[in-house]
């Protein structure tokens, strides 16, 4: 058997550079791992590891729907009041008009949807452009969710605005959905957020329903001129945005079992974090639904591993940043030299 001649089509050997590259999230978050389990090896057991993921689900949650109106070419600023307004929502359906746990779900999701829908329509039919379109909303739904109670957040008994009291209470079938465990081991919401990162890695990497949103996003003229239905597939992006950011809201009411008018404060923030930083995993260099999940797992482990090593609670944000402005380094900035 012959040798292939250079430039028949043989696959290009990656340089040492690119491997490292590619993988270094991965080498990071393996290191980081062993050094906070060497330093304190009480978190390396299967209870904080498990706290660990719990604490970062909701935001990889709303991370996959934000890095999917990315894939398309947009932003979406709203799913952190999106999932803020289905806590109160869920919260009011149980607690004040006494729904049941199977209704409230349905009703959350469905307001989701519909946010979604909205902020899709501004932008794909009355052109306002993404970040502005979902940052009204953002506003929007911050400002609507405290009016039915008059600014306070929502608990059984509680007093109304117009003086009578709250009959209701969250249904004991409803909290099942965050305080659960699987096997009594494995927290019901790392399940949902594995089976939600499933789902959309199958739909985004493996079907042309995926392929068309990374085409759309890549040139949507293009796209359009090839006969892809550019603003339905936008349209969708917001939906499913929307729809997986009431899904987080309410394993955040399921959780703390009361609607909290704080409650999503810091959404928006860790989840663009996550899938900001998951540009870096596999250097893809674009929004994926795998590097989304591993940004969110990489900031959990860091921050949990910084409480257990009794650092102060007011360095998290710079640690935030100082690993987003490495991980987009990475992906970008040291990514020139292959050029």
């Amino acid at each position: 058997m012959t040798d292939l001649p250079a430039g028949s089509g043989a696959p290009p050997r990656s340089t040492p550079f690119e491997l490292a590259r590619r993988y270094a999230l991965f080498v990071l978050l393996g290191a980081m791992l062993v050094g906070f389990w060497l330093a304190q090896p009480a978190f390396i057991n299967s209870a904080n590891l498990f706290s660990i993921l719990q604490a970062v689900s909701v935001v990889a949650i709303l991370g996959v729907g934000v890095s999917i109106t990315m894939s398309a070419g947009g932003f979406d600023l709203s799913v952190g009041s999106v999932a803020a307004s289905s806590v109160m929502a869920a919260s009011y359906l149980m607690v004040v008009l006494q729904f049941d746990a199977a209704t409230t779900m349905l009703l959350v999701l469905l307001m989701g949807a519909l946010i979604g829908l909205a902020n899709g329509l501004l932008i794909v039919k009355v052109g306002v452009p993404d970040l502005l379109a979902t940052l009204s909303s953002m506003f929007l739904l911050a400002g609507l969710q405290l009016i039915p109670t008059g600014g306070r957040s929502i608990t059984a008994g509680m007093m109304l605005p117009d003086g009578s009291t709250a009959k209701g209470a969250y249904d004991p079938a409803f909290l099942i959905l965050g305080r659960s465990r699987l096997f009594d081991i494995v927290p019901l919401p790392v399940v949902v957020m594995a089976a939600v990162a499933v789902i959309a890695w199958f739909l985004m990497e493996r079907t042309r329903f995926g392929r068309v949103f990374y085409a759309i996003g890549g040139n949507e003229t293009a796209a359009h001129l090839s006969g892809a239905p550019t603003k339905a597939y936008r349209l969708w992006a917001y939906v499913i945005s929307g729809t997986l950011a009431s899904l987080g809201g309410l394993i955040v009411a399921s959780r703390v079992g009361r609607g909290d008018v704080s409650a999503g404060a810091s959404l928006l923030l860790d989840a663009v974090a996550a899938s900001l930083i998951g540009f870096a995993v596999l250097d893809k260099r674009r929004p994926h639904v795998l590097g989304t999940v591993l940004g969110a797992i990489f900031v959990g482990v860091l921050l949990n591993g910084l409480t257990m090593l009794n650092a102060p609670y007011y360095t998290q944000d710079f640690v935030k940043g100082a690993v987003l402005v490495g991980a987009l380094a990475l992906t970008f900035g040291l990514g020139k030299r292959r050029r």
